[in-house]
């Protein structure tokens, strides 16, 4: 018993010198938004610039004043007024500011620009707050008036993240402690795995704050909460299933250290491939031009990694100290029998065996259905769409594109170089689509210029005149909020492009290793490639017609790719691995399959439930991307369990027999039948 003792002890050495690190990750988190954009794209390109330009990154305002039935003279007055006080307080670029009226006369919109704040968030916040209580303090009866532009929109969305990690925590362990609960049906069983989890978490957490210092990785409040789902879901995946094969052993073998070792046989090499798949599809994301996907994959991966060093040593160590007790009150004797009541998924592998074509054909028609939702899923989402709930920057924004169809309230940022500043200013002012151009800043070699299009922000014709000016101005850089929706939209295709293909080499590698064949991983790998188009479909008759939602996050396809192949490939793992475990045991393809499913679909439901549930914690924060993310794990999680592995995987292995085991030895020839004597009671020594 000293190597368990050992184990922990050294786990509490660990958390001892994680702790600390792990508690700083939250200020190493980076929500600029350079640190969200594709790395090569041209708007990037302005934002570093102008980060180098004296005062650094500008903060663009907007005060937007309103009222119904028209602005009066009183209004024009009290909103100049404020708006004096507030350029007196603050240092903001440009003369005084002049108000802007709508055509209708309803609305009075007064452009603010400071280079002031710079990328210092924290200054940005106490900027945007301060003018914000400004105009609150002194109000005017029946006259709106809100805080507007890239700046304000930025600082709602920091407040956001700022609250998602706490929020985010406490519902990850809620869900994953009430699931375990109601798995186990034992007081004290569900608190093993939770405390495992929670430790991994830590020193995830800690681990990543290290590459962050050593290698400058780039760390997301997004990276981090999608980590933080990961350790939950995938680490307690993992305890679900050495736990069940934990029992299993108990009955046979006397002693729990020789049991734990027996599990850690028997299903240690289907976990480490489980996570294996999923932290190679995470570490393909390195290749994506996307700072924030490029930026997920190491640290997705370290959150993964660190779940299965925990669950394949601090959990076997913590269960063997505790003996058979913590298993009360359905405590696994030695020697005792499996209930031998019929199982849902012994029916349902019954259902499968007698009618294996007609369930497999109905499966692949129903996914395919599924999957032509996808031609109604909506555009790109807007920078305007991204909240759940509508902060007051969003609800400025949308009433300037109401007051103000024919003009763009929100500038384009051109970075010129120096000597060519005025040529590049006159081609701006000739371009098809602009309607003003004014030169800024100038430094480092590099002048800005803003430009104002004639069209509303992130329209058609918005689109048009960016690209105009990119095509016309040679040697400059585009950029701005519009231009940054832009070039994620293009940068997201393209990593599709590339990251796809890796993820599924890479997941048909680790299949082939631990399958020994081509046949079960090619078809394990189509499996879940139609689970996620089925999903995508799904999200296609839902997202708008259902939760409303204006467009679709242009990262959403491909990471919800990685993760679906990566974590449902898993569930696919347990029960090919077991199923080959019985074919080397010497049963025919027939049975191996419909043991290898009532032996292992309790658990794998299990798993499904708990990885779903997780996921779906990300829909109840308040940013449409992860709600969306959320909803396609756990939609295509749960369709994964429940359809593919339990139906059609269980039908077509039975269709192809042996074959499924090509070119692999199962394949030609039945195995020499293996003793049964290990399945008897061990007798301690």
């Amino acid at each position: 018993m000293a190597v368990p003792w050992a184990i922990v002890v050294l786990w509490i050495a660990v958390i001892a010198l994680a702790a600390p690190f792990a508690g700083k990750l939250g200020d190493a988190q980076r929500d600029n938004i350079v640190d969200y954009l594709p790395a090569s794209a041209d708007s990037t390109q302005v934002a570093r610039i102008e980060q180098a330009l004296p005062g650094g990154e500008s903060t663009e305002l907007v005060v937007v004043y309103h009222r119904d039935g028209g602005l009066t003279a009183a209004d024009r007055t009290h909103a100049q007024q404020q708006v004096d006080t507030i350029t007196g307080a603050h240092r903001f670029d440009g003369g005084p500011p002049e108000g802007i009226p709508s055509k209708d006369g309803a609305t009075l919109m007064y452009p603010l620009s400071t280079t002031g704040p710079g990328t210092d968030n924290d200054a940005r916040t106490a900027l945007v707050d301060d003018v914000r209580s400004r105009l609150a303090a002194d109000p005017a009866e029946g006259l709106g008036v809100e805080l507007g532009g890239p700046g304000a929109l930025q600082t709602d969305m920091e407040k956001v993240f700022e609250t998602i990690d706490g929020t985010l925590m406490i519902a990850t362990v809620l869900v994953v402690a009430v699931l375990l609960i109601l798995t186990y049906r034992s007081p004290f069983l569900w608190l093993v795995p939770l405390t495992v989890v929670g430790v991994a978490a830590v020193a995830s957490q800690a681990l990543v704050y290290g590459l962050v210092q050593g290698f400058d990785l780039t760390v997301t409040s997004q990276s981090a909460a999608i980590m933080t789902v990961l350790v939950f879901g995938a680490g307690t995946d993992y305890a679900l299933l050495l736990v069940a094969r934990y029992r299993e052993e108990l009955r046979r073998v006397e002693r729990p250290y020789d049991a734990m070792l027996a599990a850690l046989r028997g299903c240690g090499p289907a976990v480490l491939a489980s996570s294996g798949t999923v932290a190679a599809g995470l570490l393909c994301l390195l290749v994506a031009d996307l700072n924030s996907a490029s930026g997920l994959g190491p640290v997705g991966a370290v959150g993964v990694v660190c779940a299965l060093a925990a669950m394949l040593t601090l959990l076997p160590a913590v269960l063997v100290l505790l003996g058979r007790r913590v298993f009360w009150p359905l405590v696994p004797a030695y020697g005792s029998e499996v209930s031998q009541r019929r199982s849902l998924f012994a029916a349902m592998g019954s259902s499968a065996g007698r009618r294996p074509t007609a369930v497999l054909v109905s499966g692949v028609l129903l996914l395919g259905a599924l999957a032509l939702g996808a031609f109604n899923l909506p555009g790109n989402l807007a920078q305007e769409d991204t909240f759940t709930r509508q902060p007051e920057s969003v609800s400025a924004m949308t009433q300037l594109s109401a007051a103000y169809p024919d003009r763009s309230t929100q500038p384009v940022t051109v970075i010129a170089p120096a000597g060519t500043a005025e040529e590049a200013l006159a081609e701006a002012r000739r371009t098809e689509g602009v309607a003003a151009a004014h030169a800024g800043r100038s430094g480092d070699g590099w002048t800005e210029i803003t430009v104002f299009a004639k069209d509303a922000p992130e329209t058609p014709g918005e689109t048009a005149t960016i690209k105009a000016l990119r095509a016309n101005l040679d040697g400059a850089h585009v950029g701005g909020p519009s231009a940054q929706q832009l070039d994620l939209a293009d940068t997201n295709a393209r990593d599709q492009k590339v990251v796809i293909p890796l993820v599924l080499v890479a997941v048909l590698l680790i299949l082939v290793v631990l399958l020994r064949s081509l046949v079960a991983p090619l078809m394990l790998t189509a499996a879940v490639v139609a689970v996620w188009g089925a999903v995508m479909g799904l999200g296609g008759l839902v997202f708008e017609p259902v939760f409303g939602f204006e467009g679709l996050d242009p990262s959403i396809p491909l990471l919800s790719f990685v993760f679906l192949v990566a974590l449902g490939v898993d569930y696919g793992i347990f029960l090919m691995h077991r199923m080959r475990e019985e074919a080397l045991s010497g049963a025919e393809p027939a049975a191996a399959a419909l043991t290898a499913l009532r032996t292992t679909g309790g658990v794998i439901a299990s798993a499904g439930i708990v990885l779903a549930a997780t996921f779906t914690v990300l829909m109840n924060l308040p940013l449409v991307p992860l709600f969306q993310m959320g909803f396609l794990v756990a939609v295509g999680v749960l369709l994964d369990t429940f359809l593919v592995r339990t139906y059609l995987v269980t039908s077509a292995s039975l269709l192809l027999g042996r074959r499924v085991w090509w070119p692999g030895p199962l394949s030609r020839r039945a195995p020499a039948p293996v003793v049964t004597a290990p399945r008897e009671p061990v007798a301690r020594p």
